[in-house]
């Protein structure tokens, strides 16, 4: 009976404290685009003394000491900088970590995800989650727009067409996860691209997958296939054709269709836009 109670009592003093992650677990993600936004990481690999202290880190970032103290005290308690103390030991400085210089915006080599962190925290992505519970009260078999749609009267796509800037941060997110994936696919999988011909990159965005395809593999000519808005805006490669078209109507002939799903971005479409329910 006592230790039932003592059971009783930890889950209510666990609760008390846990229930504070949900009043402000935005704050996670705040804080780690206000980095990426001031560019913090590049700030700190880039100044000429290590650790940098806050005074030099604000002039860098043109801050405020104080409210930049702030932020920097939260992101070293969550593990994305570190703060140690200077070479005469008489201040203290912030260095990068691994997971910090994964939010350098500046960074193309494959380990960045800080594109994708100002998607996901883009207000036009925030605002259609705060609609879950309209998707999870909807019948099943019902004709519920997605919340995104409601939110926005109209889909993702659509807004990302209407909206030049959203639709770059959408093509910099893709192409961010995509430096990090498909080097390490195209590495592991030679032997798939062995007399391939043609590939067509379905939902290729700007061409960045094609770019290391067909690197790896120059014999190899490739089609990148997304929306018009998108291919507007493609980069132009040698051995790479860009084609504008709707999926869901048809896809340029070729050899090998490719096709990126990408687990976080998936995560969000499902909440987002019907089209891609299929996944479900």
């Amino acid at each position: 009976m006592e230790e039932s109670k003592r059971n009783l009592l930890d889950e209510e003093a666990k609760a008390s404290l846990d229930i504070w992650r949900y009043v402000f677990g935005f704050a996670d993600i705040a804080a780690a685009k206000c980095a990426i936004d001031l560019k913090i990481p590049e700030a700190i690999e880039n100044h000429p003394s290590q650790p940098v202290t806050l005074a030099e880190l604000s002039g860098a970032v043109s801050a405020s000491p104080s409210h930049l103290h702030r932020i920097m005290r939260f992101l070293v308690h969550q593990g994305v900088f570190k703060e140690v103390p200077t070479k005469d030991g008489l201040a203290t400085g912030y260095t990068n970590t691994p997971l910090s210089r994964r939010m350098m915006i500046t960074k193309r080599d494959g380990k960045s995800l800080a594109p994708f962190v100002l998607f996901e925290t883009s207000p036009e992505l925030l605002a259609p989650w705060l609609r879950l519970s309209s998707v999870v009260s909807s019948p099943a078999n019902g004709s519920h727009p997605p919340p995104f749609d409601t939110v926005h009267g109209k889909d993702l796509w659509a807004l990302a067409e209407d909206n030049p800037c959203f639709n770059d941060v959408i093509n910099e997110a893709m192409a961010c996860h995509t430096r990090l994936v498909v080097p390490r696919v195209a590495a592991a999988c030679h032997d798939l691209f062995e007399g391939v011909a043609t590939v067509v990159d379905v939902g290729g965005c700007t061409g960045e997958t094609l770019a290391i395809l067909v690197k790896e593999f120059p014999w190899i000519k490739g089609f990148n296939f997304d929306l018009p808005h998108v291919i507007e805006v493609a980069q132009v490669l040698d051995g790479v054709e860009n084609v504008g078209g709707d999926m869901f109507d048809s896809v340029p002939k070729c050899d090998n269709v490719f096709i990126k799903v990408k687990f976080i971005y998936i995560l969000s479409i499902l909440f987002i836009t019907n089209q891609w329910f299929f996944l479900s």
